[in-house]
């Protein structure tokens, strides 16, 4: 197999057939096949699913047991991908279908582990680009993404990668956050950007900051880090202040004032405690990255070729 399409459908009855019809048209003459995840899509998305997984051979359709979060149903789709590249795309047909023949060749021809997808003019509402934006800027600092570089959800991966990125079994799945645990061999690739075809986005403020604290914490020791820095810092204060009053006080040149040793007193004890935290937090984070086992997804059945179903 050659390439593989994981498309994560939420609420999009109406345009996961044309989506698929378009991919089983533009990418004829590759060995590909498309996996479809459906993330617990309160309209008819399942059913939609499964009779394209029964027209065509080259479709599985999986549907899970509740709504559990775009990047869960990615690692789902990842799981059950087979080709030599695999692309990620939306079910909105902002990304037009066709430009995954673009990403494919600039990885092939830049000898590239991941290629993300740039666009000259985003469509998305002016709330989804504020919190990309934000994001885009948090995630530089965080997992070492470059300054330069847009983290789309459209992009297309080689299969070392997406083997590296299966491996992760937690319960909080990032994909960019796994890539970059994985490579920093990345390109980028300008293709267009539409309006949305039919619905709403699902980006709200509640996923927008859920998305903030699993990239600001679940990917990085830097928040503990942060704290144990300011820790030592604040210590390091302390007990340079210490030494200067003692020296005032032996030469007579510092006049005792109750706040002077009160500040002091708050100043050196904060910054103790907080690198104290701060080592033990380095601890339990790294417990935490490491012994995380709680399944990322519950796959309700699988839909393999010609509408094989098998129950999990």
């Amino acid at each position: 197999m050659f390439l593989s399409v994981v498309i994560p459908v939420y609420n999009s009855e109406r345009t996961i057939a044309p989506l698929t019809e378009r991919l089983q048209t533009w990418l004829t003459g590759l060995a590909f096949e498309i996996i479809l995840v459906n993330d617990g899509s309160a309209d008819r998305s399942e059913s939609v699913c499964q009779q394209l997984a029964n027209r065509y051979n080259n479709v599985t359709a999986i549907s899970l047991r509740r709504n559990f979060g775009e990047f869960k149903a990615v690692l789902c789709g990842l799981n059950q991908t087979t080709g030599q590249y695999v692309a990620i795309i939306d079910d909105d047909f902002q990304n037009p279908p066709e430009a995954i023949l673009t990403l494919v060749e600039a990885a092939e021809d830049g000898q590239y582990d991941v290629v993300y997808s740039r666009y000259a003019q985003k469509k998305h509402h002016w709330f989804r680009n504020i919190g990309s934006r934000l994001v885009n800027i948090l995630t530089t600092y965080s997992i070492g993404k470059p300054k330069d570089l847009y983290l789309s959800s459209f992009k297309v991966i080689r299969r070392e990668v997406v083997d590296e990125i299966c491996r992760y079994k937690g319960p909080y799945p990032y994909i960019d956050g796994l890539i970059f645990r994985t490579t920093t061999t990345v390109g980028s690739v300008e293709v267009p950007h539409n309006a949305r075809a039919e619905g709403r986005s699902g980006y709200t403020v509640r996923k927008l900051v859920s998305l903030f604290i699993n990239v600001f914490i679940g990917y990085s020791l830097w928040p503990i880090r942060m704290f144990t820095v300011l820790g030592a810092a604040l210590a390091s204060l302390g007990v340079f202040g210490g030494l200067l009053l003692v020296i005032g006080w032996l030469t007579n040149r510092i006049d005792f004032g109750g706040w002077i040793v009160v500040t002091w007193a708050i100043v050196t004890s904060l910054g103790v405690q907080l690198l104290f935290l701060g080592v033990l937090g380095e601890y339990l984070g790294k417990l935490f990255m490491a012994h995380s086992g709680l399944p990322p997804y519950v796959i309700k059945y699988k839909g393999l070729r010609k509408g094989q179903v098998v129950e999990q």
